[in-house]
């Protein structure tokens, strides 16, 4: 397996990991209507859970690169690097989101999206 397909793995995750954040440690939360019960939800969790459905807008984007870079045979070294960028800027933008640290998201959201591009012109 390839760093870059680790980080497809790592990034299929990640949604998971925020909605986590959002409904962890909660005694009310209802999981016979768990979207019900997140769209109530303030502060954190409110936010963990819109990180968690921004992660899943970005993802597909970015398995689609590394898809095409992988059947083009782009070079490995570059690409992996830049799926490894992709899935930190990710991992940054849910602190930031939950920490609501609006333009450091906003910078790493930018860098995630940077780092797609640029595997596309590795291609």
């Amino acid at each position: 397996m390839t760093i870059a397909f680790a980080c497809v793995l790592i990034a299929g995750l990640l949604p998971i990991v925020a909605a986590g954040i959002a409904k962890f440690g909660f005694k009310d939360f209802d999981n016979s209507n768990p979207r019900q019960w997140l769209a109530k939800q303030t502060g954190f969790r409110a936010r963990a859970n819109a990180a968690q459905a921004n992660t899943f807008e970005s993802i597909p984007f970015f398995f689609a690169a590394i898809a095409i870079a992988a059947i083009t045979q782009a070079p490995q070294e570059r690409i992996d690097f830049l799926a490894v960028i992709y899935v930190l800027a990710r991992i940054a933008f849910i602190v930031c989101y939950v920490a609501d640290w609006p333009k450091l998201r906003t910078a790493v959201w930018t860098v995630a999206l940077a780092a797609i591009i640029a595997i596309f012109f590795q291609i």
